[in-house]
């Protein structure tokens, strides 16, 4: 079964995402960066964004994480934001009830784009 069905499917990634953005939008760290987007199109995005991300039918028609997010790298997004955002996942997803095992596999997929949200190569393996 995918992470996005363990989650509960739709009804859980709406209640998710709309109580994510809700943090976001008080958290002084990042919610800045969202002064003037449009958030009812930014959490329709996000909603079919981690749809697809946990395995969930794939309505995302959105542009490349690296793409999507280098003018927020440009002015000044660095880890310490994306650090801020897993947080609020976290949080949100706790506060959902969520099990800290599904909490767990949702960071994960979260952190794997962490190198294309923040514009950089992978470090080489070696």
């Amino acid at each position: 079964m995918s992470l996005f069905e363990r989650l509960g499917g739709a009804p859980a990634i709406n209640a998710a995402v709309d109580l994510f953005y809700k943090k976001v939008l008080a958290d002084n760290r990042i919610n800045y960066y969202f002064d003037d987007v449009d958030m009812m199109d930014q959490a329709a995005k996000q909603k079919a964004f981690l749809t697809m991300a946990f395995g969930g039918p794939n309505g995302y028609d959105g542009r490349d994480m690296r793409s999507a997010h280098a003018h927020l790298v440009a002015q000044g997004m660095n880890d310490e934001h994306f650090d801020a955002v897993l947080e609020l996942i976290g949080e949100t997803l706790t506060e959902l009830g969520v099990s800290n095992d599904l909490i767990g596999e949702a960071a994960a997929i979260a952190e794997s784009v962490r190198n294309d949200v923040l514009s950089r190569t992978p470090a080489a393996i070696g």
